[in-house]
């Protein structure tokens, strides 16, 4: 006879799944507001920025594309279908995760 007692998942309540979508969104605007005139830019100027600090006479030119997008529309076209696969493979590895424990709790519950 089984001894564990089943538990339902938890259900979180809407106003908590409200309150954490706010202070998600709190937490990306208040830099905006409080940091004024302030430019936030990415990792790759910083990178830049700092390899010219450390080694002015570096050349990068091993690093150039070898394919250059056509437009703007292209390359963000890029960045999404890049986004929307690594989403896709990372859910895909958390639901086989979650069906793979699920599998061995629904079989340990018709062995007893």
């Amino acid at each position: 006879m089984n001894t564990q007692a089943q538990h339902p998942p938890k259900k979180y309540s809407t106003w908590i799944i409200i309150l954490g979508i706010a202070a998600i969104i709190l937490l990306m605007a208040i830099p905006l507001l409080i940091i004024k005139d302030s430019q936030f830019g990415g990792s790759d100027g910083a990178g830049s920025e700092a390899i010219t600090a450390i080694a002015p006479d570096y050349n990068p030119e091993w690093t150039t594309n070898w394919w250059k997008p056509p437009g703007g529309e292209t390359e963000s076209a890029l960045f999404a279908f890049q986004a929307t696969a690594g989403g896709i493979l990372i859910g895909y590895f958390f639901g086989y995760l979650h069906g793979r424990k699920r599998g061995r709790q629904d079989g340990a519950a018709n062995n007893t």
